[in-house]
């Protein structure tokens, strides 16, 4: 009998697991294809910028580090082996090994971040408003590091400043006002998203 009931809750083991992997790749897909769609989004200023960080924050915040960061890491090779979902619809190593290619690579860095900071404390808003503001310097550091040494090898020397005013200053403003867009509406969508993921959990479970 013990056998059995051993059993029995192994399956059970396995089934759950299989479900809850199932739901993982099915989140982490959306919102890598959200990233993408808030990648083509070109808002129309001085200097156009797009929803990509904006999208990067939502993911992490309403999946979590682990799934978060992880549709990131996929946006990121589907960009890298040539499917069109950078700005501007477009894909390819050379987007990625270009000027500013060490910004979308900062995103994975971004992503860390938020993990890191949610794993030593938790997920709470004052939290995630934290590591969003330190992903996103994170971010800029990297990609502007990354721009001065591509720049530098192919055009000629650059001071940081000329970089960080192409590339950063003007971003400054934006990307605070979709730090808070993204705490605002991960904030809205977690618990909706929490009870759609535990009615569908309890559905499967009863169909076993």
């Amino acid at each position: 009998m013990s056998k059995e009931i051993s059993t029995q809750a192994e399956n059970t083991h396995v089934r759950t697991s299989g479900k809850g992997k199932t739901y993982d790749m099915a989140y982490i897909g959306i919102f890598t294809v959200l990233i993408a769609i808030c990648s083509w989004i070109s808002i129309p200023m001085q200097i156009p910028f797009t929803l990509q960080t904006f999208a990067i924050f939502l993911a992490v915040a309403v999946l979590g580090g682990r799934r978060g960061t992880l549709s990131v890491v996929v946006y990121v090779l589907l960009g890298a082996i040539g499917v069109p979902v950078f700005a501007g619809f477009t894909g390819g190593f050379g987007i990625i090994m270009n000027n500013t290619g060490g910004y979308i690579v900062g995103f994975i860095f971004t992503a860390l971040a938020m993990w890191l900071m949610e794993s030593l404390f938790g997920r709470k808003l004052w939290v995630q408003a934290i590591s969003m503001i330190l992903g996103l310097f994170i971010c800029y550091a990297f990609g502007t590091v990354w721009f001065m040494l591509v720049y530098m090898r192919n055009t000629g020397a650059v001071g940081l400043m000329t970089v960080l005013g192409w590339c950063v200053i003007p971003f400054i403003i934006p990307d605070a006002i979709k730090i808070v867009l993204a705490l605002v509406l991960s904030n809205t969508l977690k618990k909706p998203l929490a009870s759609i993921i535990g009615e569908a959990q309890h559905h499967l479970g009863a169909k076993d």
